[in-house]
């Protein structure tokens, strides 16, 4: 969103559950689309850099810090921080017992109407809410990183979940110029992920097996089938190729997939030897100093090119 709108009448408040890249992130999509956003973090030095997180954040974008930053709050407590909110997120590390926790405090300490959402990547919302009084209102709202500039949230009803709850939470993100999915099933990893693991898998094996290099993975998936994956989805594509090609690949293909259970030797062993990626230098690749940073800015750099052609009205005509 290139403007600020501003508040809109009647429009619920939201508060986000943690201050760190993901929770910073997802203040700032309200922020920026008008939003009044209060934030708290049981860290202070989190909370703290807060506001220079979402500047920044901003200024990725060409968009100005003046009318956003006027609409953020720090909250000195997670009560103080909900204490207005129609939506209040949690962006929490990624551990059941943190996430159970802090919805336990919601239960008991968010106005009554507030939509409870979680931003977990794969843990089902029904484990978080377990042992609330009122699990209608709770939902996930699963953001990808950073959420500035991947515009796609999972909205997950789970079995106790109210659709309207749901719904609620999808007006407001569209609202605020995100893609909001609902995702009608509570199952792990929800659809996002599902799909991106799946994929590991295949790509990991393919390497233990001695099929290919990790670097020959990469190029495949970036040069070949991903460079459309952002313009056609996979089912859409099958549909166009012709759905007798995709059974016909699918009767050779599919025998020979990976089928391991868990996760695979390969991944267990390398996070064993502390081979765990490119902070330690050595993962399904090896990585020289400053390596990994440049690359790094390298995909923000790209995700700002997109998000930009987004807001262009060529992209939204798209």
């Amino acid at each position: 969103m290139s403007e600020l709108e501003g508040p809109r009448p009647g429009e619920p408040r939201v508060a986000v559950i943690g201050a760190g890249l993901m929770g910073a992130g997802i203040a700032q999509v309200f922020l920026a689309a008008g939003v009044p956003v209060a934030v708290h973090d049981p860290a202070p030095a989190a909370l703290d850099a807060l506001p220079g997180r979402i500047s920044a954040g901003l200024g990725f974008l060409g968009l100005s810090n003046d009318g956003p930053g006027g609409l953020l709050r720090l909250g000195s407590s997670l009560a103080d921080a909900v204490s207005q909110a129609g939506l209040v997120i949690e962006a929490a590390p990624e551990r059941l017992e943190v996430k159970r926790r802090i919805f336990a405090e919601l239960d008991d300490t968010a106005p009554a109407g507030a939509v409870l959402a979680s931003n977990t990547s794969a843990i089902p919302i029904r484990e978080i809410a377990r042992d609330l009084r009122d699990r209608g209102r709770v939902i996930g709202t699963h953001f990808w990183n950073p959420p500035y500039l991947v515009p796609l949230v999972e909205v997950v009803q789970a079995g106790a979940s109210d659709p309207a709850a749901v719904h609620a939470a999808i007006a407001l993100l569209e609202r605020a110029g995100m893609k909001p999915v609902h995702v009608a099933a509570d199952v792990p990893g929800f659809v996002g992920n599902r799909l991106q693991h799946a994929l590991k898998r295949e790509a990991i094996a393919l390497v233990a097996n001695g099929i290919c290099t990790a670097e020959t993975v990469d190029t495949v998936t970036r040069f070949g089938f991903g460079a459309r994956l952002g313009i056609v989805g996979p089912l859409e594509q099958a549909d166009l190729s012709g759905l007798e090609l995709t059974l016909a690949i699918h009767q050779t293909l599919m025998p020979d997939l990976d089928r391991t259970p868990g996760p695979h030797p390969l991944l267990v062993e390398k996070v064993r030897k502390g081979e765990t990626g490119a902070a330690a230098g050595r993962g399904f690749r090896q990585w020289g100093p400053g390596e990994a940073q440049a690359r790094r800015d390298q995909i923000t750099r790209e995700l700002v090119r997109q998000a930009a052609a987004r807001r262009t009205p060529e992209g939204d005509h798209q």
